[in-house]
């Protein structure tokens, strides 16, 4: 095992919460957190993940562990989150496996179970710790300048201040004023990354939903226009085409069995651009360019904007 596994503290920690201590060590990943699956002692499969404690995590691990009670398709939350060596730790059943859906069969698949998580996480009562969401989704963050504080590195995206990205800028600034008629409005329980890294199928059927740190408590048309614009986006950000968004809304509206107002559908082009907008100025400074001018202002007139 690798000198930053800390072999003791873990095992220690499984000893303790899982009743077993740890015999090997299985994989480890992660992004945002660290992850390990670890086999204990009495033959038991689980994956540990470790990353900073805050009070989301708490709510987090709570929707997570009703929703598969209700029986929608995710692991199964063991403990916590608890203390590990200054973070905090969750423990969770496998289930590993699963792929993208075919490309023609996507936007269907992906929507039809955004919808079913709709009616599992409806009988839910509110979690406002949930709230503030991550940096994707919070744009009605109190910062000063146009951009919140990036999840996954130390930077002040305001201060990074180029010719090349003003206009990304403007943007940003142009899809906050079109969502702050949604700053107070009623929030449900969500996924806040709904793509083909965190939801998986097999044989055209859901598998499993996972990074549970991502639920949200936000407005419906927020995590609809994310989940629209974001279902296929991978790690570059890129996200999916303007066309590819369409039909997720359309499949979304069929899937839920009720219509969207047209206004209702703009927010969720305007939620599903700051997403993008933000990814784009993010990925900028790794010289990576994730939105181009051309999808921008179609996105920006479906967005009433």
């Amino acid at each position: 095992m690798s000198a930053d596994f800390d072999v003791r503290a873990v095992s220690e920690w499984c000893l303790e919460h899982l009743g077993c201590p740890v015999t090997e060590r299985t994989f480890t990943a992660g992004n945002l957190s660290v992850v390990y699956g670890l086999r204990l002692a009495d033959d038991r499969q689980v994956v540990l993940k470790i990353r900073d404690g805050d009070a989301r995590l708490v709510a987090c691990t709570w929707v997570q562990r009703r929703m598969w009670q209700a029986g929608f398709p995710c692991t199964e939350p063991l403990t916590g989150p608890l203390p590990l060596s200054r973070q905090a730790a969750t423990a969770e059943t496998p289930l590993p496996g699963g792929e993208a859906p075919e490309f023609a069969d996507a936007p269907r698949l992906f929507a039809g179970l955004l919808a079913d998580f709709v009616t599992c996480a409806g009988a839910l009562a509110p979690q406002p710790l949930l709230r503030p969401a991550p940096a994707w989704v919070h744009w009605y963050h109190i910062e000063d300048g146009v951009w919140p504080v990036p999840d996954d590195r130390d930077v002040d995206l305001n201060a990074e201040r180029r010719s090349v990205t003003a206009w990304v800028d403007e943007l940003g600034a142009a899809v906050r004023e079109r969502l702050e008629e949604i700053r107070d409005a009623a929030c449900v329980i969500r996924h806040g990354d709904w793509d083909g890294r965190n939801v998986k199928f097999r044989d055209g059927r859901p598998l499993a939903v996972h990074d549970w740190d991502s639920v949200v408590y936000e407005p419906e048309v927020v995590i609809i226009g994310q989940a629209a614009a974001m279902f296929e986006g991978g790690p570059t950000g890129a996200g999916a085409s303007v066309e590819r968004t369409e039909a997720f809304l359309e499949e979304y509206r069929t899937a839920r069995g009720r219509s969207l107002s047209d206004n209702e559908l703009q927010l969720c082009w305007a939620a599903g651009l700051w997403v993008r907008a933000f990814n784009a100025k993010k990925f900028h400074l790794d010289t990576f360019d994730a939105l181009a001018r051309d999808e921008t202002e179609t996105r920006m007139s479906h967005a009433g904007i």
